[in-house]
């Protein structure tokens, strides 16, 4: 691997012939400064040098050439949304959670590339009914993803939102591990665990090459369910469709155990 392995690179988008040059110098840079030569990169990503050279020159460059690329240095392409926080997206987003925001007071929205599990943050997932009760019985002990921080720390908290017709948070598990892999890996290693047939499986992970495994452990159900429109009163909260960071004091309520919350 490079020097960049483990790395990621911010790209930005080129709307002219200026900006396909500079991105060309920088790529050029990069590779430079990873010790690599045209012909090793071009081996790496199995393409002819003469390829590597147009990249570099500030040719026409499509997005999926420079993901290539950038893996090719050992390193990894993160593209990322950015709204102003006033924008009304962004409000929607941060009245709910705590999101993360970047220089000039925006709000960062990945579109591309793994996600950063922020340090000390707790989860909520949100889970169909038929998933979640039998995750908090113990037969469902992992759960999957097509989009996950593959970063996040052993122990991470995730708070348990049941989907409609519950739409209620009703419970929390301790995330052990989170494994990105190739899907039929996924399938091999987890389908038990996972408690899903191979109908749904493949409906699920269509279209992509990798997904995400959570294995969970420390699995509690709340004493009693958080309806939706308690949780939208007090925490204005708004169920994800996969997952968000939880909002502090929402986190510090069911942390405590939710009959707190009913005070």
């Amino acid at each position: 691997m490079g020097k960049f392995s483990g790395k990621v690179i911010e790209a930005f988008a080129a709307t002219g012939i200026g900006d396909a040059k500079r991105l060309g110098g920088e790529l050029r840079r990069l590779r430079l400064m990873s010790g690599l030569t045209q012909h090793q990169l071009a081996i790496r990503m199995s393409v002819q040098q003469a390829a590597i050279s147009k990249i570099e020159k500030g040719g026409e460059v499509f997005l999926s050439t420079v993901q290539r690329y950038v893996e090719g240095l050992g390193a990894s392409l993160r593209v990322d949304a950015r709204f102003p926080q006033d924008a009304p997206l962004a409000l929607k987003f941060t009245e709910a959670f705590d999101v993360e925001c970047g220089d000039d007071d925006q709000l960062i929205l990945p579109i591309l590339g793994d996600d950063l599990f922020k340090s000390q943050r707790d989860v909520v997932l949100s889970i169909k009914p038929e998933y979640s009760t039998k995750i908090l019985d113990g037969r469902k002990t992992v759960e999957l993803r097509r989009r996950f921080p593959v970063s996040a720390p052993s122990g991470a908290i995730a708070y348990i939102y049941a989907s409609a017709p519950i739409k209620a948070m009703v419970g929390i598990a301790e995330i052990r591990d989170v494994f990105k892999l190739p899907v039929e890996q996924i399938w091999n290693e987890f389908q038990t665990s996972a408690y899903i047939g191979r109908d749904k499986f493949d409906r699920y992970f269509e279209g992509l090459r990798e997904g995400y495994a959570l294995v969970f452990e420390g699995v509690r159900t709340f004493s009693r369910p958080l309806p939706l429109s308690e949780l939208r009163e007090k925490f204005g909260f708004e169920p994800p469709q996969s997952f968000l960071y939880a909002k502090r004091d929402l986190r510090k309520a069911l942390r405590d155990e939710p009959a707190i919350v009913s005070h």
